[in-house]
């Protein structure tokens, strides 16, 4: 099948009474990175969580439109949100290894999918830790506790979990918001290479870290989307006053 990335169709989401999102609508390039700006309180992780259905744990939600993956709306109910999370895979603003071995964090998804095999887990955790430029740095102590990793190593960690199910779609938010500047400058490095792979979507704060590595990016604001395009245009032509105030720091 040949893969079209996502797809939002009319995406309206509220949280008891409170409209969050407002009739999103836009197209995510497969193998391509989308940064989702905008001012705090705008629904930018909000609409982050849909795209893998993180939302549907909170109370009172309500959620009317389509989020389109590979030809099947995500929010239909015959939809396993396991499989879906597989092929959506996320990484939040702080490193959240799980307490157990560097192994075991990345075998973690491949036991849910019933991969027993050790040889096959293993071949799939070396790939799945050079992939996330890790593999060299641990490969000598795969057996010892994850969390004796520094920030940066842990936030790479929980990219090769997530890169371990073969995900279409990584989603980031914030990934690099709790890092030192050369941690972050290497998780940048390494999402730019990620879009060889998989289609990445990150929510920032960092308006020039959007720059630096998207190529599309949506620009939010008060649960609406006010501007969508190639991250070139969208940051030098703006199209919507609102977007040019925001990206000159007039509000934010």
């Amino acid at each position: 099948m040949v893969k079209n990335g996502l797809k939002v169709e009319k995406l309206n989401l509220w949280f008891a009474d409170k409209h969050i999102l407002k009739d999103i609508s836009f197209s995510i390039p497969d193998k391509k990175i989308t940064a989702v700006i905008g001012p705090s309180g705008c629904g930018k992780t909000t609409l982050l969580r849909c795209f893998n259905r993180m939302n549907d744990m909170a109370d009172n939600l309500r959620i009317k439109g389509k989020i389109i993956l590979d030809d099947y709306n995500i929010y239909e109910e015959k939809v396993e949100l396991s499989s879906l999370r597989m092929k959506v895979g996320m990484v939040f603003q702080k490193p959240n290894p799980f307490p157990k071995s560097i192994y075991e964090n990345v075998a973690f998804g491949l036991h849910i999918k019933g991969i027993k095999d050790r040889s096959k887990v293993l071949g799939i955790i070396e790939k799945s830790l050079k992939d996330a430029w890790l593999w060299e740095e641990v490969k000598d102590r795969l057996s010892s506790s994850a969390m004796e990793l520094s920030g940066g190593q842990q936030q790479r960690l929980c990219i090769a979990r997530a890169l371990a199910t073969n995900p279409e779609v990584i989603l980031f938010d914030e990934p690099t918001s709790a890092l030192d500047p050369q941690a972050t400058a290497k998780i940048e490095e390494l999402i730019v290479e990620l879009k060889n792979s998989v289609t990445v979507v990150q929510v920032t704060h960092n308006i020039g870290q959007a720059a630096r590595i998207s190529d599309y990016t949506a620009f939010l604001y008060l649960g609406e989307l006010v501007e969508f395009g190639t991250t070139e245009k969208l940051f030098t032509v703006p199209q919507d006053k609102r977007t040019e105030e925001y990206l000159e720091g007039k509000f934010g």
